[in-house]
Parts: structure tokens; sequence; C-alpha cells
């Protein structure tokens, strides 16, 4: 397997935040995607006045930028959509005043071109769920929205969406029976999240519940605490990620002074065999403890 690129062959504005492109993936089967409802992709951006980066290097069998200060920049994003042609991908961007996102997907055109790798997906409610739990901000929107797309008929669930303004919730789709709970103008960096409380005022029905979040770093945190402490909720029915840190530059420089103290305790879980979910969550823990 070599480097996967993608080219863009379509680009609509969807709303004043959301910008959708569409990328041609000759390698698309290479790309190893999940095909989960917030499937995600690490996209590899051209540097400034560039219009494709470099393809990533082999080494021990491994293929990926391995000299951190000439790698391309690049962010992880949500794949829409598995189309519509059948090697194509379809990814909405959340556009931001600045960002390397950001900046390249203003200006970008037919042609351009991305390196694609590292897909995942966190999205698994268990098969005895009984009702679902969806969280999301801004950041969360278009795996959110993917989620509802492919929800099946008849799947009781609530969906708690923070966004900017009322053109935010136009791209969200709505779906019989779901219900949609709504903050305009909070979080998204602009003001305090008010998911936390959302969530805490949201009334759980009967059953084995699911919980699935998509947002800033810190309301995830304290959501996953209160569905442990309040409601019960065991690894197994939760699914929550952080996509973004508020003022990530002074987070990443914190961080970095402790990092290899923090990411122990990442590894020692993994090494007692309790699988990366509950090894994240101890790793978050120790963030909390070190004020991170």
């Amino acid at each position: 397997m070599g480097t996967v690129f993608g080219a863009v062959v379509a680009i609509t504005d969807l709303t004043p935040r959301l910008r959708r492109v569409v990328f041609d993936v000759p390698g698309l089967a290479d790309l190893g995607l999940p095909d989960s409802g917030d499937d995600a992709v690490g996209i590899y951006f051209p540097r400034s006045g560039e219009n494709c980066p470099p393809a990533m290097e082999h080494r021990d069998g491994v293929l990926a930028y391995f000299d951190a200060d000439a790698a391309p920049p690049g962010r992880n994003y949500t794949v829409r959509l598995r189309g519509p042609g059948p090697r194509q991908i379809t990814v909405d961007f959340v556009v931001h005043e600045r960002g390397v996102a950001s900046d390249w997907v203003r200006s970008v055109e037919r042609g351009d071109q991305v390196v694609l790798a590292h897909a995942r997906s966190w999205y698994r409610p268990p098969a005895d769920t009984d009702w679902q739990l969806l969280v999301a901000d801004l950041s969360g929107l278009p795996a959110l929205a993917r989620i509802l797309d492919e929800l099946p008929a008849g799947t009781p669930a609530t969906a708690i969406v923070e966004v900017g303004d009322d053109s935010d919730l136009a791209y969200l789709p709505r779906r019989e029976g779901v219900e949609v709970v709504m903050s305009v103008g909070t979080g998204n960096g602009y003001a305090e999240s008010a998911l936390t409380a959302l969530v805490g005022d949201f009334v759980h029905p009967e059953g084995r519940g699911y919980c699935w979040f998509a947002g800033e770093a810190l309301p995830s945190r304290q959501i996953r605490k209160r569905l442990r402490s309040d409601h019960g909720f065991t690894a197994a029915q939760f699914d929550i990620i952080g996509y973004w840190r508020f003022d990530s530059e002074t987070w990443d420089r914190k961080f970095e002074s402790m990092s290899d103290e923090l990411v122990a305790v990442y590894e020692r879980a993994l090494a007692d065999g309790k699988g990366d979910k509950v090894a994240s969550e101890e790793f978050d823990l120790a963030l909390e403890r070190a004020g991170l």
C-alpha cells in the first residue's frame, strides 16, 4: 500500500460556516475506512504555494511522515459521505476565522490534492442499546449528521447540539422520532459551553442507554464523569471524543512539559489489559489531575 492521495473534484458552500469538498480517491480501498457513522480520516494539506503535499515514506513496513519538521500540516475530519462516485469521499469542513484547514478550504480549487491516512471511527452502540443520546458542538456536526442519516428507522434517540447561529442548524438532517435539543451562540470558542448542563437536564428513558459525544474536550470530560457517577454507565455505553481544545497552544506547551509521565498512564493501562477505551479514560483523568 502506498500513499493515498485525494484530488478535489467539487466544492459547495452549504452554510456560512460549512463548506463541502468532494475528493476523488483512486486508492480509496487502501484507506480502510471502517464504514461507521463517524468515520474520520487524517487529511494532510499542501503547504502555501503548493497544490499537493509530498508522499509519505515507507520505513520498516510503516507508511508515515517521519520528519516532523518537514511533514505537511494535517487534521482529522469526518467522512460525511462515501461517494457520490464509487471512489469518492465527501468531507464537510467547518470554516473558522483561522486555522490550517480553514485557510486551505477557503482558497481550495478543483485539482488541488491532499494526502489521506489514519482512518478510524468511534460510534459503536452495543446491540442491546435501547436508546441513544447524541451530543455535538459545531466541530462534531458533520459526524452527527451522518449518524442521523444512517440511524436505523425507529431508533429512539435525542440529539443535543451546540452551534454558532441558526444557520448552522439548517445543515442537520431531521429524522422522525429524533428529538433535537439546541443551544445557539454558546460554546464553540464563542462562549462557555452549555453541553454539560443540557446533558445533565436530559431525562434518561427506561432501558439501556448509549451516549456518543463529539466536541470540545472540557465538556467531554465533564459529561463522561456525569454518565459514570450519576447514571452508572459502563465504558461500553459511551464513546466520547474530544475533537478540539480551547486555547490549544497553551495546552500543548503544558502537556509537552509532562508528556512522558502522562503517556505512561495510558501505556500501563493497556499493558494491564484494560483495552483502549478504559486506557483513554484513565489518561484523561491523569490530564485532569495535571490541570490539563
